[in-house]
């Protein structure tokens, strides 16, 4: 291997690009392998916890490595694409090492873990060679003292725990988007996997959950009591919800929806009512909605919401009152690029897309594709019989329903990486 620093400390790794040979980015770094020993011997890094194009996690034994600094991981180019399982006598350093309680020795110094370092023995092995740990805030400070110790002196690393938290765990997941995230989530053990979701706050965690595939957002609901699973609903866009809520048994799902806010579980409802893949079951009850008097300044100050994702800030609704959907009628579509170049004190109503054709809420999805394709629109307005704005339907709608199920797990491209 090339010259490597002394020591890497594992948390600044994770989500580092991995490249091959040529330059090229080939995965990102998402957890490391270790064989713990003993308290007395230093673990052996086995090699690195990878995900590649197509959300896939594959194994890289640090044989494969041939250079590691703060900004990159450098390998050989061969990549073996099969998919990663934990052995039972592996362990994962971000997964299941961060946050155990453990004792320093001689200081009798007690905290938890939030971070590991490793180094290249002399043999040219990697080892994890020292522990950061964090002691319990006492008095009025906001944080405890941290230490770095010396791997021997640590004690506590090899016991499993029944109740490990996981604060280290989720200050690296809060660096991370929420699809990130919801990887890492997906590839945890399940003990500890209940310690994030406990730890999450509600609208963290329905951002993840809205990013988790099927099977794993129903088990996740059911870890939750029937009250907090009700508010993290809420807190997710109406459409994944009602996603959701299909997925659950009729019993868990109607005790839920009456769990809800009446508003939020009437927009759900609505959703649901109409068929699977239709342009009704796919759309957002929530785009931006003004009224005839609106300016261009209102519509840009609408826009710069940063909860609005950005195809559904593309375009801004002019609609006749109520606002609220169903609205009144619709009266046209504005492109937030057209109204960039109109003078803010401009009425919106006179830079409407006069071509745009709504769509209906029974529309099916290739037929809402083929809109979308046709016009080059990244988001198209529902509406009923009576001309009223039900919602909006967006390309990454679309996107979510056109995938095979579970696309998440489902890697592009298959073969080996950078070789022949």
């Amino acid at each position: 291997m090339s010259t490597t620093p002394t020591r890497v400390y594992v948390a600044r790794l994770v989500g580092l690009p991995v490249f091959d040979p040529q330059g090229d980015q080939v995965a990102k770094v998402r957890d490391i392998v270790v064989a713990l020993r003993s308290e007395a011997n230093q673990p052996r890094v086995l090699g690195l916890v990878a995900e590649v194009f197509g959300r896939r996690r594959i194994f890289v034994p640090m044989t494969r490595v041939t250079h590691v600094d703060a900004g990159q991981v450098s390998t050989t180019g061969l990549l073996n694409m099969r998919r990663f399982e934990q052995r039972p006598t592996e362990t994962l350093v971000m997964a299941q090492m961060l946050d155990r309680s453990v004792t320093i020795q001689p200081s009798g110094i007690k905290g938890t873990v939030y971070d590991v370092a490793m180094e290249q023995a002399r043999n040219r092995d990697w080892v994890v060679s020292r522990v950061a740990v964090s002691e319990p805030a006492k008095g009025f400070r906001r944080r405890g003292q941290t230490h770095v110790a010396e791997w021997r002196d640590v004690e506590g690393l090899t016991r499993r725990e029944e109740t490990q938290g996981a604060t280290q765990l989720l200050a690296s997941m809060n660096e991370m988007r929420p699809a990130d995230a919801a990887h890492m989530i997906h590839g945890l053990p399940p003990e500890r996997r209940k310690a994030v979701i406990a730890a999450l706050d509600d609208e963290r965690l329905a951002d993840v959950l809205e990013e988790l595939p099927e099977e794993d957002q129903v088990e996740i609901l059911e870890y939750l009591d029937s009250e907090r699973a009700a508010d993290v609903l809420e807190e997710m866009s109406p459409d994944d919800a009602a996603d959701l809520i299909a997925d659950l048994p009729p019993d868990m799902a109607a005790t839920l929806l009456a769990l809800m806010e009446p508003d939020d579980a009437a927009d759900v409802r609505r959703l649901m009512s109409y068929a699977e893949h239709t342009a009704g079951a796919m759309m957002t009850p929530e785009p931006v909605i003004l009224d005839p008097q609106a300016t261009v300044a209102d519509a840009l100050a609408h826009v710069r919401n940063p909860e609005l994702t950005p195809s559904l800030a593309a375009l801004v609704y002019i609609c006749r009152q109520p606002l609220e959907t169903p609205t009144g009628r619709l009266l046209g579509a504005a492109h937030i690029q057209r109204l960039l170049r109109e003078p803010p004190s401009t009425l919106v109503a006179a830079a409407l897309d006069e071509s745009m054709d709504p769509l209906r809420p029974e529309a099916t999805i290739d037929q809402v594709a083929a809109h979308l394709a046709t016009y080059n629109l990244v988001a198209a307005p529902v509406v009923d019989e009576e001309g009223r704005l039900l919602g909006a339907v967006t390309v990454d709608d679309l996107l979510d329903h056109m995938l095979p199920e579970n696309w998440r797990d489902n890697a592009v491209r298959p073969g080996p990486i950078g070789g022949e």
